[in-house]
């Protein structure tokens, strides 16, 4: 069974010959065929095996963001009176026109 501690993790990796370092950062985005996968407040740990070559292991709050279309963007504001901006944002938030014209009606 392998550690659930983090010092112990790394410890079995370094026993191993991998080398782990944790990683930094604000945002993840991994482009999809059609849509995009987003990990907001990401954990990340680079590990290295003998032969140098990096594994990413990452870890957060994921949601998935689908390509707005100009049509539903439109939509949305023609419904509300909503700027494009607020248009945008609510169909990002909500995933589809009609939910995002209750929204911005609500």
């Amino acid at each position: 069974m392998f550690p659930t501690d983090p010092r112990q993790m790394q410890a079995l990796m370094r026993q191993l010959g991998i080398k782990v370092k944790p990683v930094e950062a604000k945002r993840v985005v991994i482009e999809c065929e059609g849509s995009s996968i987003i990990i907001d407040s990401p954990k990340g740990m680079e590990m290295s095996d003998a032969k140098g070559v990096p594994t990413y292991t990452i870890s957060g709050k994921v949601r998935e963001e689908l390509p707005l279309s100009e049509e539903d963007i439109q939509l949305v504001m023609e419904g509300t009176g909503a700027t494009r901006e607020q248009a945008i944002e609510a169909l990002k938030k909500h995933g589809d026109v009609a939910s995002a014209i209750v929204a911005i009606k609500g």
